[in-house]
């Protein structure tokens, strides 16, 4: 299977292949930071399965685990695509707003739940 993931204006795609090793939802406030909204939900696919096209800007944080996190998003419409966790790096993290597919598989791992907010629908 091939699943395109895109930012909003198109410019800055990843091509994956396969399956995603995990799908994860996110609710620390970092990923509500970067997100806008109150969670961020990743795939994550095996670093030779995902292949980047077009220009990215990059923004690099630490995470909550103290490892680096090299975000890289879109210049042109500021989307975040996809991210390079340095305490995972055999694997690539990719939003999974960005492939835009309601049938996308849906999370299997939850974290930080002690950030969710308490109206969020308890997943």
């Amino acid at each position: 299977m091939t699943r395109l993931a895109t930012c909003a204006c198109g410019q800055l795609r990843a091509t994956c292949q396969g399956e995603p090793a995990t799908v994860a939802l996110c609710h620390c406030l970092e990923c509500q930071k970067r997100t806008g909204s109150s969670y961020g939900v990743a795939a994550f696919f095996p670093r030779a399965d995902v292949e980047p096209q077009g220009e990215a800007q990059q923004y690099t944080r630490p995470g909550d685990s103290g490892s680096s996190v090299v975000f890289h998003f879109c210049p042109n419409c500021g989307s975040s695509v996809y991210w390079e966790p340095a305490r995972m790096p055999d694997l690539v993290a990719v939003a999974v707003g960005a492939f835009a597919d309601p049938d996308f598989p849906a999370p299997s791992v939850v974290i930080h739940k002690e950030r969710r907010h308490g109206w969020a629908a308890d997943i």
